[in-house]
C-alpha cells in the first residue's frame, strides 16, 4: 500500500467529522459552564474546580489568533478543532496498534517433543511451548478500519456534542487519544525497540500528566495503564525502578503547568475562582473540595446514574454498536491484553463515574465511549476479514460500515445540533436589559443565566453596570474579593459581617470542626444585608428560582418594610405599598428546533414572571397592563397554559 494512503485517510477522516461538527456549531454561549469557560480562556482568568490550566492557557492561546469570528464563535471553534482532531489521532492509533497486534496476542501451550538429554526423564522430555494464535492484518484493512472506526465515534452522540461549544471534556478527549496512543507505543516499543524503552515510557508519562493538568477524569485511565505497564514488564524490581523514574517528568510536568493557579490569581482577574494564591487554597481547588459532596455520596445516587447510562447507551452509537460487539469478540480471541487495556479503562469509567451525583453526568463517560470506538474500529476490522469475497474483495464490508456510520449520523444529529441555539444568550440580554441602572441581581440560576453572563458582561462589555450576586456562592470565602473586584462598593455596608462569616467558614472549608448554626446566622445576615445596604442606593432583583424555593421554605427573607412584586424576569424589591410599573415585555428569545431539558425551563420561568406580572395588573384593575403580559405569552409560547380566568382577560 502507497505510504501516502497511511497519513491521508486519518486526515481526511478528521476533516469529515470537522465538517459536520462547524455545521452544527453553537454560535454563542450554550448551558452550564460554556460562558464561564469561554471567559476564562480569553481573559485568562481562573475557572472553577479543579482549574483546569492546560484548557485555559491552551484556549487563550487560541483566541489570541485573529480569526474574523466573534470571541465566543472562535472559542467554540476549538472545541471543534480538538474533537477532530482527535479522530485523526486515533485513527493513526488504530492503524499503527493494528499492525501491531501479533505483540499483544494470545499465546497457547502446546507440548512438544524434545531430543532427550542424559539425566532428562521422560516427562520433561516434553515441554509447553508458546505459539501465537494470529493472523496478520493487511496494511489496507487497518487504515480502513481505523478510519472507519473514527468515523464511528466521532458521530457518537456525547462526543459529538463536546464538538459543538466550548466545554473543557473537548480538550480531554484530545488528552486522552495521546494518553492512549503514548502508552500503546511504548508498549510497542518495549517488545520490539527494548533499547528505547525509557524513552517511550517517559513520553507516556509526559502525556498522562497533560492530562492531569486538564481534568481529573484522567484518573479514569490509571488502571488500564498499570495493567499495561505490568503486562510488559512483569512485576519486578526492575519495573518499579522504572516507575521512579516516570514520577519525574510526570510530576515536572503537573509543577509547571499548576503553577498557572497562583501566578493567575496573583494578577486578581474578574474571574478568580477559589483564589489559589497560597498551598491552602491551590490544594482545595486542584481536589475539587467544593464538589466532593457529590462525589461516592450514596447508592442510590450510584444506582440512578447507573439506571441512566444503561438507558441512554444504545442512543450513543446506535446502530454502530454491532461493530463494537465484533470488536470486542476479535480482541478478546486475538489481542487478550489489548482487550484487557480498552475493557478495563471503560469499565472502571462506568464505575467510576455512577457515583458522581450531578445532572450533566454524559461527559464524564467519554473514556468509556471512546474504548467502545476502539472496539467498534477492530470490530470493523473483523467484518473486512469475514466478508471478504475474491469478486467484491472488500468492498461488501466497507459499504456496510459506510451505511452503518451514515445511519448513526442520521439519528445523532438532531440530538447534538446547536447551530440555531441563541437561547441562552437571548434569555441573557433579556434578563440584563429588563432591569434599572447600576441594578443589583440575587440568583443562582447558574445553566441558564449567570454563566453567559460571566462572558456578555466581561468579554462583551455588556450591561457592566449591573451587579450579578450567585446566591450559592456567597456561601464560598474566595467569592468575596471576586464581588468586590468587579462591582466596587457593593459589599461596603455588610464588611462586619462578611468577616465574621469568613471567620466561622474557616474550619468548615479545612473540614475541622465547625459551626454550622453560626455560619448559617452570618450567611443570612449578608444575604439581607446585601438588600438593606443597596436598597437605597441602586435597585434589587430577586431570581424566580429564589423567590420559589429558599423564600417560600423561609430560608430567606426580606428586611420589615420591603415586599417583592413581579417585574418582566425577577421580583423587584421594593417598600410595600403603592402600585410598581414593569417594563414591556419587547425581549426576543429564540429556541432551538430541538430542545431540551435547559430550553424548556427557561420558557417555564419567563412564562410564570409574564403570568404573575399580568396578575399584579390585574389587582390594580390594570386591564390593559394585563393584556400585554398575556399577548406576550399567547404569541411567543402557545404551547404555554394559561391559568383559569387569566385567559379570558385577552378577548374581554
Amino acid at each position: 500500500m502507497k505510504r501516502y494512503t497511511i497519513i491521508v485517510l486519518p486526515i481526511v477522516t478528521a476533516l469529515l467529522t470537522l465538517g459536520l461538527y462547524i455545521l452544527t456549531l453553537a454560535p454563542t454561549v450554550i448551558q452550564i459552564d460554556t460562558g464561564e469557560l469561554a471567559a476564562v480562556q480569553i481573559l485568562l482568568g481562573i475557572a472553577h474546580p479543579t482549574g483546569y490550566p492546560f484548557f485555559t492557557l491552551a484556549g487563550h492561546i487560541f483566541s489570541l489568533i485573529p480569526l474574523p469570528f466573534r470571541a465566543i464563535y472562535q472559542m467554540n471553534l476549538l472545541a471543534a478543532l480538538w474533537c477532530a482532531a482527535s479522530i485523526g489521532i486515533f485513527a493513526v492509533i488504530v492503524r499503527y496498534t493494528a499492525i501491531n497486534l501479533h505483540l499483544f496476542g494470545v499465546e497457547k501451550f502446546v507440548r512438544v517433543k524434545r531430543k532427550k538429554k542424559r539425566g532428562d526423564d521422560k516427562k520433561k522430555a516434553e515441554i509447553a511451548e508458546p505459539v501465537m494464535l494470529f493472523k496478520v492484518i493487511s496494511p489496507l484493512v487497518a487504515i480502513l478500519s481505523a478510519s472507519l472506526g473514527g468515523l464511528v465515534l466521532g458521530f457518537s452522540k456525547t462526543y459529538w456534542f463536546q464538538a459543538t461549544s466550548v466545554e473543557v471534556y473537548s480538550a480531554q478527549i484530545f488528552l486522552f487519544m495521546i494518553i492512549i496512543g503514548a502508552f500503546l507505543r511504548a508498549y510497542i516499543i518495549t517488545k520490539s525497540q527494548p533499547e528505547n524503552t525509557l524513552k517511550a515510557w517517559g513520553i507516556a508519562s509526559i502525556a498522562l500528566a497533560l492530562g492531569f493538568t486538564n481534568h481529573m477524569t484522567t484518573l479514569m485511565i490509571i488502571p488500564a495503564v498499570i495493567y499495561l505497564f505490568f503486562a510488559c514488564h512483569s512485576f519486578k524490581k526492575e519495573s518499579f525502578v522504572l516507575v521512579g523514574k516516570l514520577l519525574l517528568p510526570f510530576s515536572a510536568v503537573l509543577v509547571l503547568l499548576y503553577s498557572y493557579l497562583p501566578i493567575g490569581a496573583s494578577r486578581n482577574p474578574l474571574i478568580n475562582w477559589g483564589n489559589p494564591i497560597d498551598l491552602e487554597r491551590i490544594l482545595r481547588h486542584i481536589s475539587g473540595k467544593q464538589y466532593q459532596v457529590w462525589l461516592f455520596s450514596s447508592f442510590d445516587a450510584a444506582k440512578k446514574q447507573f439506571a441512566y447510562f444503561v438507558e441512554n447507551f444504545p442512543s450513543e452509537f446506535n446502530i454502530s454498536i454491532i461493530f463494537a460487539l465484533l470488536g470486542l469478540w476479535f480482541l478478546m480471541q486475538r489481542a487478550r491484553k489489548l482487550f484487557f487495556f480498552v475493557g478495563i479503562a471503560a469499565v472502571f469509567t462506568v464505575l467510576y463515574s455512577i457515583n458522581y451525583d450531578i445532572n450533566d453526568i454524559d461527559a464524564y463517560f467519554l473514556l468509556a465511549y471512546i474504548c467502545i470506538g476502539f472496539f467498534a474500529a477492530f470490530g470493523i476490522m473483523y467484518l473486512f476479514e469475514l466478508l471478504y469475497d475474491k469478486k467484491f474483495h472488500y468492498g461488501l464490508a466497507l459499504t456496510a460500515a459506510l451505511v452503518f456510520a451514515g445511519v448513526q449520523v442520521f439519528y445523532t444529529v438532531d440530538k447534538v445540533d446547536q447551530h440555531d441555539t441563541y437561547t441562552f444568550e437571548d434569555y441573557t440580554h433579556a434578563l440584563l436589559g429588563s432591569v434599572q441602572k447600576d441594578a443589583v441581581i440575587i440568583s443562582y440560576q447558574w445553566d441558564y443565566f449567570i454563566s453567559p453572563a460571566y462572558y456578555l458582561q466581561q468579554v462583551e462589555n455588556k450591561r457592566k453596570d449591573v451587579s450579578i450576586v450567585d446566591k450559592e456562592l456567597l456561601r464560598r470565602s474566595w467569592y468575596y474579593n471576586q464581588l468586590e473586584r468587579g462591582n466596587p462598593g457593593l459589599l461596603a455596608g455588610i464588611s462586619p459581617d462578611i468577616q465574621s462569616f469568613l471567620t466561622a467558614l474557616k474550619p468548615f472549608e479545612r473540614s475541622e470542626v465547625f459551626d454550622a448554626q453560626l455560619l448559617e446566622t452570618y450567611y443570612q445576615r449578608i444575604m439581607s444585608g446585601l438588600v438593606t445596604t443597596n436598597i437605597e442606593k441602586r435597585p434589587v432583583y430577586i431570581g424566580v428560582e429564589l423567590y420559589e424555593g429558599e423564600m417560600q421554605r423561609g430560608e430567606f427573607t426580606l428586611p420589615k418594610g420591603l415586599t417583592l412584586v413581579p417585574d418582566l424576569f425577577f421580583f423587584k424589591v421594593v417598600k410595600a405599598g403603592n402600585y410598581v410599573p414593569a417594563p414591556d415585555p419587547v425581549f426576543q428569545i429564540r429556541f432551538p428546533k430541538t430542545g431540551n431539558k435547559y430550553t424548556d425551563m427557561i420558557k417555564t420561568m419567563v412564562c410564570s414572571m409574564l403570568v404573575r406580572r399580568a396578575m399584579y395588573e390585574m389587582e390594580y384593575a390594570r386591564v390593559d397592563r394585563a393584556k400585554v403580559y398575556i399577548r406576550k405569552i399567547k404569541s411567543d409560547f402557545p404551547e404555554y397554559q394559561l391559568p383559569r380566568g387569566l385567559a379570558e382577560v385577552i378577548v374581554k
